[in-house]
């Protein structure tokens, strides 16, 4: 009996004990339980406005403007009812003692309350462009021309869709900011200028980039024609390998099969001068003009080898090297191609090459696109796509192993940007 009354005694205090303390307990408001992140509500609407560019067009309009009318309904739609908000803009200065100065100010309460956070936002005008500028290739050493190969008087092969022409104006826009002087090759004479050792002016011949823009096709100078063997032109290709390692050249090769074919629309005039799919004005080398150029690279004795040596490999991806390049200089060609020319891994060892750079990952000992730097002297670019040629990858591929460094101009203009401070507080409620 005298324990139940204990056990009663106990649960009167503890019930009691709790009573008395929730009469003195102050609880926290739903606000502080559970508060509303306005920092953040308040970044999310700045950049949901400005998604279209329209904030940062209202921001430049005079106070008058309908646009600010339209953003005031903008912001109420954007925001719960319960919360109030002041948006101020600020002109931004470079110069003198006040940095940010208020030009204009919208707001839907005479009071944010007792608590409220903000964002803000920087905002350009339309007419502010960011540019940078590009490191010269050859201003911190030797070389820095680059050698379009434009000449009137060839035919190019696998660049359907395009002329050899075309092809040299577009990277001409793409690559000449790079180098410290581009030529155009305007004709096979030209060519042979440069290839005996000739600046076409006074541009530096040594440690020169030539890109082929003919795809399979090469042009060959007319005396070039009459001294080699009309059956085949293998040993000029050969020649062309010399005069890169002599030069110490980079030779572009950017789709195909390398120096299949050479042409010469003002040599090779006779019906049978042709490719067999109706291109004139060019002879057929096969397979041996890229083994003999090889050859002459390594600065071997010329010998035929009509051997074909090219895979195809399928579908073929950019390496992430390749890839990081394309954010850098923003150029962006498609991440997934189709390789039927690939050059085999085992040329390396063959004419001592050391790739130094992977444009297409390697597949089954296969390289569709790389750099080879031969041990002593000259540089070979093959790109072994299937046509259609994309000349993005050619630029990407160069930049991507010269790697010349981009300065980007820093933005002083004054009166072109301005600040944006969206300050956000909360009405009613408990």
């Amino acid at each position: 009996m005298m324990r139940t009354i204990e056990i009663f005694l106990v649960i009167i205090i503890i019930t009691a004990a709790f009573i008395i303390s929730s009469l003195f307990a102050v609880l926290p408001s739903p606000r502080q339980v559970s508060p509303l992140n306005l920092q953040r509500l308040a970044l999310t609407t700045l950049q949901t406005l400005d998604d279209d560019y329209c904030l940062s067009e209202t921001i430049f309009e005079p106070d008058y403007a309908s646009s600010w009318s339209k953003l005031k309904i903008a912001l109420s739609a954007c925001l719960p009812p319960n919360i109030v908000y002041n948006l101020t803009a600020y002109e931004v200065s470079m110069s003198g003692p006040q940095l940010y100065t208020p030009t204009m100010s919208i707001s839907n309460a005479e009071s944010l309350g007792t608590s409220s956070d903000s964002a803000s936002y920087l905002t350009a005008s339309s007419n502010v462009t960011f540019n940078f500028t590009p490191e010269k290739i050859g201003e911190q050493g030797e070389g820095g021309t680059l050698y379009l190969l434009n000449c009137s008087d060839s035919n190019g092969w696998w660049i359907t869709g395009y002329t050899a022409q075309s092809l040299a104006a577009d990277l001409y826009n793409l690559l000449s900011p790079y180098f410290k002087a581009t030529a155009i090759v305007q004709n096979t004479t030209q060519l042979g200028q440069i290839l005996d050792g000739n600046p076409l002016q006074n541009e530096s011949l040594q440690h020169a980039v030539i890109i082929n823009t003919f795809g399979e096709a090469v042009p060959i100078p007319e005396n070039y024609a009459d001294a080699y063997d009309s059956n085949s032109y293998a040993e000029y290709c050969y020649q062309l390998g010399r005069r890169v390692h002599r030069y110490n050249w980079t030779w572009v090769s950017i789709v195909g099969y390398p120096l299949y074919y050479v042409s010469n629309t003002g040599y090779f005039t006779g019906s049978g001068d042709h490719n067999t799919w109706g291109i004139y004005g060019m002879k057929h080398v096969g397979a041996g003009g890229l083994n003999a150029f090889l050859s002459g690279l390594d600065n071997q004795m010329y010998s035929y080898d009509g051997d074909w040596i090219t895979g195809s490999p399928g579908v073929v991806h950019l390496s992430s090297e390749a890839l990081y390049y394309c954010n850098y200089y923003g150029i962006y060609p498609a991440q997934y191609q189709t390789a039927t020319r690939a050059l085999p891994s085992s040329v390396t060892s063959t004419y001592d090459l050391t790739i130094s750079t992977y444009i297409i990952d390697p597949v089954d000992n296969w390289n569709a696109g790389a750099v080879y730097h031969h041990a002593v002297n000259g540089t070979f670019l093959a790109l072994g796509l299937t046509r259609i040629p994309d000349i993005r990858l050619t630029a990407l591929s160069l930049l991507s192993d010269y790697k010349p460094r981009l300065y980007r101009s820093e933005y002083t203009a004054s009166g072109t940007s301005r600040l944006v401070v969206l300050q956000l507080g909360q009405a009613g409620g408990i």
